[in-house]
This record gives structure tokens, C-alpha cells and sequence, in this order.
């Protein structure tokens, strides 16, 4: 079950992650304890974040020795809004590369381009993480910067 607060309700943040398309920030935990953050493109789908990586990922390693993860989706202009929180990630197989083309259309509207054709190679091998989310926060400065973004 995961606890919402802050700013919006469930619905407020599904429709938040819906439309806002920045990557996720992951902070994963290292084996010698230390924190590492990566930058993922993501999809919230199946009530939580789904992600693609390649299988040999530095954050798959960690992912798999420590499934905790601290997590922030926030937009990089004003007004500034967002969501953060905590949760745990779990790593599959990500057959026919699905979760991949779903996010390649998200980010980049479609699977034409070389970094498409790339990261859909048959000889890169991909996982799906999904993040599920223990605690969402949700925070709005829209009202409070209304007088400067104009």
C-alpha cells in the first residue's frame, strides 16, 4: 500500500507522472553502503515506475544486493513540482524489450532514431525495474512562483 501526501492527491500524482516527461532520479544503495543515483527514463504503469536498463548496469547490480531505493521526479523549469519518495525495485527480464519501446515512444515519439535502433540491438540485453512505491510526497511551488514565471 503506498501512503500519499503532500500537495496532491493519488489521482493529482498519476496525472503529474502521466504528463510530465523528465527521467526519474534512483538512489540506490551501494554494497559498501554509500548512496549512488542514476537517471532513468520511466513510465508509471501497474502502480508503479517501470524503467528499462542494459542487464550489466552498475544500478542492477546494487538493485539486486539492496532493493531499497529513494526516488524524485521533478520538473527542471519553473514553477517547480514534483514527486518524491521511497519504495523498493524489483528486476525482470524485459521481454521483447517492451518496457524499452514503451519508454523510446514516451521520450523520443518512436524507435527511428540510431538511439533507438542502439539500445534495441539484439545484442544488448535489457531489464525492466519497477519501483514500487512505499511513500509518495508531492510538492506544487506553482502558486508561490506565480509572480516570477510569467
Amino acid at each position: 500500500m503506498t501512503d500519499y501526501s503532500g500537495a496532491w492527491s493519488e489521482a493529482g500524482v498519476q496525472a503529474f507522472l502521466a504528463e510530465t516527461t523528465v527521467p526519474i532520479r534512483l538512489a540506490t544503495n551501494r554494497p559498501d553502503e554509500s548512496l549512488w543515483i542514476v537517471t532513468l527514463w520511466f513510465r508509471y504503469h501497474d502502480e508503479g515506475f517501470e524503467c528499462a536498463t542494459w542487464a550489466n548496469a552498475a544500478v542492477v547490480r546494487y538493485l539486486r544486493n539492496d532493493s531499497e531505493v529513494g526516488f524524485d521526479v521533478s520538473t527542471n523549469e519553473p514553477p517547480y513540482r514534483g514527486v518524491r519518495g521511497t519504495g523498493t525495485a524489483s528486476i525482470s527480464r524485459d521481454e521483447g524489450k517492451e518496457t524499452l519501446r514503451a519508454l523510446l515512444e514516451r521520450y523520443l515519439g518512436g524507435t527511428e532514431s540510431g538511439l533507438a535502433r542502439w539500445l534495441l540491438d539484439d545484442e544488448r540485453e535489457e531489464v525492466r525495474i519497477h519501483v514500487h512505491p512505499r511513500q509518495v510526497y508531492s510538492w506544487d511551488y506553482s502558486e508561490r512562483m506565480a509572480e516570477v514565471v510569467g
